[in-house]
């Protein structure tokens, strides 16, 4: 009757913790109730075996929603919650995406004629030398190579190798105008990978909802989430479980992932060897409660003890045990 999500039910072999465990056993203790657990791996099958009557009571952060109050009782809340994101801070759009943007900035086609300029500009040197400057290699390979090397030398640098100035003030004037040619391409080309880069930095980067739309997003099974994201016409991908939604985005499977407010930050918190952030603000507020059984008598008596829980200060407790202040 518990579905493991950290830190309202956490499993570990036969030991059974958690904010949920700890007020259910609370509540059995006061009530004299007896009681086994039964482990679920979805919490679409946990909400089925309960309205199924295969067990009594549902022990987990349990959203109460109009589809499931249909199916099964509800006890009185006992947590405000809502949805968030959590994204992966290492994902980006990577050399493909760079190369993509590139291309459809129309930067490429201007970098192919920089690249004949190039060529040329090599030729044109190698030609030049090999008719003026007498100790230049009459070799053609060597001779490309130092042109190529020259013109790269003025492109990337702004400032050329040493050579000798054949024609006096004009010659000299000749270079400084070659100079600023070279820092012009390289501004160019710098300023322009620059900005794609910025732009799909922007674009990639989600913070809030209006970020989402395209985006492929991990929620678990049978979640409020899941709900939430095929109402809005986004793309859901389901997994079983908190564990597998991180692991999917950390390895970019997905974009990133919606779930409960609590339990995205609670998992950020206990793992900040990993990349992962929650961002946004909440959004889709609600109510966690447990879950009960259509034929169960349980309900008034529970009910009572979340209301006496609210009014004594136990769920205060819990809340900076697990959360802190």
């Amino acid at each position: 009757m518990a579905y493991t999500k950290a830190p309202f039910v956490m499993i570990d072999g036969d030991q059974v913790s958690g904010m949920a465990i700890d007020l259910w056993q609370s509540f059995a203790q006061n009530l004299n109730l007896e009681y086994d657990y039964k482990p679920f791996e979805k919490l679409s099958d946990l909400v089925d075996a309960t309205a199924e009557n295969q067990v009594n009571v549902a022990v987990t952060n349990l959203t109460v929603t109009e589809d499931r109050a249909a199916r099964i009782d509800f006890t009185q809340p006992w947590f405000d919650a809502g949805l968030r994101i959590m994204v992966n801070e290492d994902q980006g759009p990577g050399l493909t995406g760079l190369w993509a943007g590139l291309r459809d900035s129309g930067y490429l086609q201007a970098y192919g004629w920089l690249a004949l300029v190039i060529v040329l500009a090599t030729v044109g040197f190698t030609f030049f030398d090999r008719r003026f400057d007498k100790n230049f290699t009459r070799h053609w390979p060597a001779g490309l190579a130092e042109s190529f090397y020259t013109v790269m030398s003025i492109a990337t640098s702004g400032r050329p190798p040493s050579r000798k100035n054949l024609f006096g003030w004009l010659g000299r004037f000749w270079q400084g105008i070659w100079l600023v040619c070279g820092i012009a391409v390289f501004a160019y080309v710098t300023s322009s990978i620059t900005s794609v880069m910025t732009t799909l930095s922007l674009n990639n980067h989600i913070h809030s909802l209006d970020d989402l739309a395209g985006k492929t997003i991990g929620v678990a099974q049978g979640s409020t989430a899941q709900s939430f994201i095929q109402a809005a016409n986004l793309t859901a991908v389901p997994f079983s479980g908190m564990t597998e939604l991180a692991k999917a985005l950390t390895d970019g499977k997905i974009d990133a992932l919606i779930g409960d407010k609590p339990v995205l930050e609670y998992y950020a918190h206990i793992h900040p060897e990993l990349p992962l952030s929650v961002v946004g603000s909440v959004f889709h507020p609600d109510k966690y409660a447990f879950a009960l059984s259509p034929d169960t008598v349980l309900r008034k008596a529970l009910t009572v003890e979340v209301v006496g829980a609210h009014e004594d200060g136990l769920l205060g407790d819990l809340n900076r045990k697990y959360f802190g202040e």
